[in-house]
């Protein structure tokens, strides 16, 4: 799966990608911390008082949902 930001690099011109890596991993750093933040304020105090469910911590949930290579579809 990936997250909009992930989608919308891909759909981007290489050149500019190249042009401006920083704003890139800005936007994709800034993205990642608002769904783990999500996730955070969604589930996290119940997976924390219940650490059977499948993601013990946010920073694992992002990690096994969208921190995937840019090129797989």
């Amino acid at each position: 799966m990936k997250t909009a930001m992930q989608e919308l690099v891909l759909k981007l011109p290489n050149e500019f990608i190249f042009d401006n890596p920083s704003i890139i991993l800005e936007a994709l750093k800034r993205e990642k911390e608002q769904i783990i933040d999500a996730y955070e304020n969604g589930v996290g105090d119940e997976n924390e008082r219940n650490l059977s469910g499948q993601f013990t911590n946010a920073e694992e949930y992002y990690n096994q949902k969208y921190n995937q290579k840019y090129n797989q579809k």
